[in-house]
């Protein structure tokens, strides 16, 4: 045995192969709720299913509407405080515009009355109305939401935050069913695989204060927002050179950390998984790489966060929880041409206020 492939053992020992999709999905949606990950259909395929983790199978929820074409839409899930066995799925956006709602039992709930329940107002996708029945829209008709990406935030859980192309945030207020900002970002162009997440826990104890952060190719955003003030703040991010050509990577956020898995680089598929972690604002790549390169998936935390379930493939586990020796030293390689970098833009900034000759 070589040993080429005694690392290839080694890798695929941290992976389990979980039972195949029910049907091909492309650039589909997923959220998590307790032991299921709900898939939300995705390009040529309406259908939606859960995936009981622990029992390892699958279960038709229902489909999208066949008005619906589904090109990189998105979906996110809003909490009922009130009862934590429901949760709203909100799916918008996409090539194709469109806003449905829809009320999620779970469909692993086998009771009669349940089963009832669900015939009459759960798990099925309906167009997202106000108090009047009037068909609600998001976003303006120029606004280009296919492939954007969304977090909801805000002091009540009632702001739906937007990162879409060509580089805007907007915030969407859920109650009052409206725009109430929207701004540039300082991006060339964003692209439609970025990533875009909530901060876990705020730094600032404000309530009226939402942190999220962005990457996109070269560049990285940590951006606030205030609520009161209805204002943003931006602060650019570090992106480690590894990172800085790879796009269509897939990413978990585990608490204040976030890993970023395989995705294109200019050269090839890559099967390199970062971590980034927001208290420390550093980067580190992972020694232990995918064992096949992965572009296009998504990656879904289980609810005791410990493994990572990447769907269509395979999930990760143990490797994540310790640095080893080479990856302690790559960060320290990945700091000093952080370092190097940043002294090469201060010289540039400086210009001709200092002479170098005389620093000999």
């Amino acid at each position: 045995m070589t040993l080429n492939d005694t690392k290839l053992e080694e890798s695929e020992t941290l992976f389990q192969t979980l039972p195949s999709l029910p049907s091909h999905f492309e650039r589909f949606q997923c959220v998590s709720h307790k032991n299921e990950i709900l898939i939300c259909g995705g390009y040529n395929n309406r259908d939606c299913y859960s995936y009981h983790t622990l029992k390892n199978q699958y279960k038709l929820i229902c489909s999208y509407p066949d008005s619906i074409e589904l090109v990189r839409h998105c979906v996110v899930k809003r909490i009922n405080n009130n009862n934590s066995n429901i949760i709203t799925l909100l799916s918008f956006g996409g090539e194709n515009k469109h806003v449905l709602v829809m009320k999620y039992k779970s469909v692993w709930d086998n009771t009669e009355q349940n089963k009832k329940e669900n015939i009459i107002q759960y798990n099925k996708w309906i167009p997202w109305t106000d108090n009047f029945h009037v068909s609600i829209e998001i976003g303006r008709k120029k606004d280009d939401y296919e492939g954007a990406r969304a977090v909801i935030g805000g002091s009540n859980n009632h702001l739906l935050f937007i990162a879409h192309r060509p580089k805007n945030i907007s915030v969407y207020d859920l109650n009052k069913y409206q725009i109430v900002k929207q701004q540039a970002l300082s991006f060339n162009i964003l692209s439609w695989h970025h990533c875009f997440v909530k901060k876990t826990k705020n730094e600032s104890s404000n309530k009226n204060k939402t942190e999220m952060l962005l990457f996109c190719g070269n560049m990285g955003l940590s951006i606030e927002y205030d609520e009161q003030n209805n204002t943003f703040q931006f602060f650019k991010v570090p992106i480690c050179t590894t990172m800085r050509k790879v796009t269509d990577y897939f990413y978990v956020q585990i608490n204040d950390v976030i890993l970023f898995f395989g995705g294109i680089s200019t050269v090839t598929d890559s099967k390199l998984v970062h971590r980034y972690s927001i208290k420390d604002n550093t980067w580190m790549k992972f020694e232990q790489n995918l064992h096949i390169a992965l572009t296009g998936c998504i990656g879904i935390l289980s609810t005791d966060a410990v493994f990572v379930h990447i769907i269509g493939s395979h999930y990760i586990t143990k490797w994540m929880r310790k640095e080893t020796e080479k990856e302690r030293k790559w960060m320290e390689e990945e700091a000093e041409k952080r370092q190097a970098e940043n002294i090469y833009k201060d010289l540039q900034e400086m210009g001709n206020d200092i002479d170098l000759n005389k620093m000999k």
